[in-house]
This record gives structure tokens, sequence and C-alpha cells, in this order.
């Protein structure tokens, strides 16, 4: 599958032309941190359904989905309704669309294209979504890196089907203190050990709905795993 990229910055990490190392580590990290953690018949429905079409095998979902929301400032991941974690983010301080160039967060539903930094320790850097081999501390002065993890989006609808282009991730961020308020270009930002958590949560194929609705409307109290994780 030929992959397109912008040549837009996200904060201090550019998503430029991939070169094949780099398109190689994409691939390793899809397969081991994806497919590998399916269960066997998730992977057959996931085969049948990538011989009738390619594009709906890849966005098919599992048993869990992520909620973003944009006034809460909230991501949940949720199974059949039921809030399994929630956590606090920042989306982007542009607010909400997906033009080019607009470093806004994209709203609709999307789904994890690929997932990057499996075992990386916490607060290490991923520049166009290769590990550089450093690590910056929380709140580093004057560091904006992309750090710990990554998790891409590809938009499923008209309103986000520019989002893999623009290198929408979810992602590790060393500036902690600004989570919970807009303050991104673009992508959704999480502490460090919570985009660990999460990944370890989700794969291949998880669906995102980013949306202007608050998290109660599709979670309610009384429906909370007991042992739901919160911040």
């Amino acid at each position: 599958m030929r992959r397109i990229f912008s040549r837009r910055t996200q904060g201090t990490t550019a998503c430029l032309p991939a070169v094949a190392s780099a398109e190689a580590g994409a691939a390793v990290d899809q397969k081991h941190d994806g497919w590998e953690a399916v269960t066997p018949w998730v992977f057959a429905l996931t085969l049948l359904l990538f011989s009738l079409d390619p594009s709906a095998a890849l966005a098919a979902p599992l048993s869990a989905d992520m909620i973003v929301s944009v006034p809460d400032q909230v991501l949940a991941f949720v199974d059949r309704g039921k809030l399994i974690a929630r956590y606090s983010i920042s989306t982007s301080k542009f607010g909400t669309g997906d033009s080019n160039a607009s470093y806004r967060t994209p709203l609709g539903t999307l789904f994890v294209s690929a997932k990057i930094g499996d075992r990386l320790p916490s607060g290490a850097v991923i520049k166009n979504r290769i590990p550089t081999g450093e690590t910056v501390a929380v709140d580093a002065p004057g560091r904006d890196a992309i750090v710990s993890r990554v998790i891409w989006l590809r938009g499923m609808e008209t309103q986000n089907q520019k989002a893999r282009e623009r290198c929408i991730y979810i992602h590790g961020t060393p500036e902690e203190r600004r989570i919970g308020n807009p303050a991104s270009f673009g992508c959704i930002r999480m502490r460090s050990r919570d985009i660990i958590d999460l990944y370890d949560r989700v794969h291949i194929g998880t669906h995102v709905l980013i949306t202007l609705r608050k998290i109660h409307e599709f979670v309610k109290p009384e429906e909370s795993d007991l042992l739901a994780r919160t911040d």
C-alpha cells in the first residue's frame, strides 16, 4: 500500500517522506503491536474482510473503542459502553478541522493505522516515527518533542480524510503541565505514563471517535467498570 506524507511540522517533529528504514520500522511495529495480539477468530474475520474490501479490513474494530471529548479534554477507553480507562489529554490550540496546514484536530471517526514505540522507555524521543535514542524529562524547559509512544490515526470520513497524511497521532508529550488544556498542533497529546498504558490496550483497527460532545453523553457513571483507571 502506498503511503502519502505531508511536509507539515508537528511541534518540533516533521511529517516528511519516509525512507525505506522508516517504512520497514513502521511495518514491524504494526505487525508486532497489532496483529500478533489479535485472537485467531478476529484474525480470520479480518482476512475475510480483506479479501472482500482491503480498506474495510484495516478499519475493522475490535471490542473496545476510544472516545476523545474536545470540550472535556479527556480520552475515554470503552468496551461495549463500559468505561475501562479515562485520561486527561490535550487537543489542538487552534481548534478542530482537517484542512492542510491548519494545525487543527480532526473530528469524527478514525481508526488506529499504526503503533510505534513498543517497549521504549518513558520520555524516549520519537522523530519521523523513529526513536532517536534521546530521553526527555517531564516538563523539560524548551522541549516539545513527541515522546514515549505514537498511535497513528487514519480517517474514515470526509471530514477527517486527511488525518493520516497530516500525521495526526495520539502521542506522549514532555509538556505534561499543559495536559487538560488545548495546546497541540493537531495531535492528541497525553502524559507519558498514560500513552504507554493506552498503547498496550489498543490494536490496529481500534476505532477513535473525536467529538465536541462530553464523555458523560457516551458513558454513564453507573456503566463504568469498578476497576476503571482514571486520572
